[in-house]
């Protein structure tokens, strides 16, 4: 061990390193940003005169959080919107709606979300109810999980909707019994309205991301996969505020950014997708990853499934979901952008859809061989039995979105009844990824749920919401605490090609986070009650709690 005093020392505390080599110690020392040694007493001679020494007090010291699918700035624009977020009563919508329409005089439009299917019959809210807060002003809210929005009838106005427009090839419009719009739109259809929105200036978006990434360093989390830029299909596009970030040096997390495949268009994009990753390719910035949305959501029937879904009476639909890329023409994208060192970033929700990006994937290692471009698929609310073990095969990761997986509403109303038993028993097999030999990694996809690590974690333990006294969701798929760890930490780290960092061991980055207590030493239904003190990245304190 170098004899030369550290920057910073870490002692007296549990130190959970996600090394399998070295799974605890209780010192560690930083130099000029990187981990200098990992161990015990032994450590403080690396405590010189100007060293910084935090006394971890019992607390432990774990890597960096990481969120491997996230919306970032989406999430921080949000935050100064009418948010919804937090309550599923309609009538707390409204107070908070008309509250927020009064307080902001001067906008054109009324926009925000975070509101839940589950608090509308059928998930589906109307323009009435918007009507009578806002009658004046167009109003544009997306649900929470932002594939469908909510409009009142002067934004359908705006919009040019009547009983007569067609439903997208990738959307619908939710319609009353003679066809007028209702004032929900789903999917594809939302950028019918989407497209009248006033810009978004450069300053809002800047502004979203800083607001942004103080709340994720409070939350522990150090880098960071944003799942959307150079948004098309009705998406903003966050890639200026990332780039200007970066320049300046105010983007102190680490992100990579996967840049949208327009579903509306083929191979011929690919030359402009190579322009734009050299060109937000800068400091803490890397976009080297191709986002490709393949389905919807199970909740609104527009997951891509194998079977039809079920009707209220359980019979078999006519509708099994929509993929919005043709699997064959998948193959061919996935082996193009393969071949040109993109990593691929699946949404893929259903089961057909699971099926068809894996199978995209093993057409790009037919033709290209095993590259290091560490594909994954996001979401995985339904798996096939017989596509588990194709993940480790193809090299496939698992990015999964822990918080899901429990009993709520949304779930035990809007979707299992529509998928039936057999499927319903294969949503979110993160047990049975786990146990056939896949790499999992994790991501909150804030703000569609909550951006917190350790509810998600909390969730993949215990299969039940945080304070819920729900009976566990298809409990043998739960993971213990170490491996739902990893998948926060070493786990993203590798999908997001950050090799230095997710464990602690010497020559790593110093992305670190200081919890209040050891999530080992308390009871798994106690995992959520777990709270950030500190979190540093490359050594630099960037986020102190109050009671720290």
């Amino acid at each position: 061990m170098s004899h030369l005093a550290a920057d910073l020392v870490f002692t007296n505390g549990p130190v959970l390193t996600m090394d399998p080599a070295r799974t605890r110690a209780t010192t560690l020392a930083v130099t000029d940003g990187r981990i200098t040694a990992v161990g015990h007493d032994e450590v403080k001679d690396l405590v010189g005169a100007r060293t910084e020494v935090v006394d971890l007090r019992g607390r432990p010291l774990l890597p960096g959080f990481q969120d491997a699918h996230v919306h970032a700035v989406m999430g921080g624009i949000e935050l100064g919107e009418c948010d919804l977020t937090g309550t599923t009563d309609p009538d707390e919508y409204a107070r908070r709606i008309r509250a927020y329409a009064d307080a902001h005089p001067d906008r054109e439009w009324i926009t925000g979300g975070g509101w839940s299917m589950e608090s509308f019959e059928g998930g589906i809210p109307t323009r009435q109810f918007l009507d009578t807060l806002v009658p004046d002003r167009p109003v544009y809210l997306v649900n929470r999980d932002h594939h469908g929005a909510w409009v009142n009838t002067r934004a359908l106005e705006i919009a040019g909707i009547t009983a007569a427009t067609p439903d997208p090839q990738d959307g619908r419009i939710e319609r009353e019994p003679a066809g007028t719009p209702v004032g929900m739109l789903q999917e594809g259809a939302v950028s019918l309205v989407g497209a009248h929105l006033p810009p978004q200036t450069p300053a809002d978006r800047i502004a979203g991301l800083l607001r942004a990434q103080e709340l994720l360093h409070g939350l522990g989390i150090t880098a960071w996969q944003d799942a959307l830029l150079c948004g098309a299909d009705g998406y903003p596009d966050p890639s200026d505020a990332y780039l200007a970030a970066a320049l300046d040096g105010t983007l102190t997390a680490s992100v990579t950014g996967a840049l949208w495949w327009r579903r509306s268009v083929g191979e011929e994009q690919i030359p402009g997708l190579l322009h734009k990753r050299q060109r937000l390719t800068h400091g803490k910035l890397r976009c080297s990853t191709v986002k490709i949305m393949q389905d919807g959501v199970a909740e609104n029937h527009t997951a891509a499934m194998t079977a039809p879904y079920l009707d209220g009476c359980g019979c078999a639909t006519a509708n099994s979901g929509l993929s919005f890329v043709d699997p064959e023409a998948l193959k061919r994208y996935v082996t193009a952008l393969d071949a040109a060192d993109f990593q691929v970033h699946f949404h893929a929700l259903g089961d057909r859809a699971v099926r068809e990006a894996l199978d995209a994937v093993a057409a790009a290692r037919a033709v290209n061989g095993t590259r290091n471009t560490r594909p994954h698929l996001a979401h995985l609310q339904v798996v096939h039995p017989d596509d588990i073990h194709r993940f480790r095969e193809l090299g496939a990761t698992a990015n999964i979105q822990a918080l899901w997986a429990a009993h709520e509403p949304q779930m035990d109303e809007l979707t299992i009844p529509f998928l039936g038993p057999e499927r319903a028993a294969w949503q979110y097999p993160f047990g049975d990824l786990v146990r056939a030999g896949t790499t999992l990694a994790a991501g909150s996809d804030w703000p569609v749920s909550s951006p917190d690590p350790l509810a998600g974690i909390h969730v993949a333990v215990n299969r039940a919401l945080p304070g819920a006294d729900d009976k566990p969701f298809l409990p043998e798929q739960a993971l213990d605490l170490t491996t739902a760890l990893a998948a926060y930490t070493a786990g993203s780290a590798y999908v997001n090609h950050l090799d230095d960092t997710g464990t602690l061991r010497p020559g790593n980055r110093a992305d670190l986070v200081v919890l209040d207590r050891d999530p080992f030493a308390a009871p798994p239904g106690a995992i959520a009650g777990t709270r950030v003190h500190l979190t540093y990245v490359d050594g630099r304190r960037v986020h102190s709690a109050a009671d720290a």
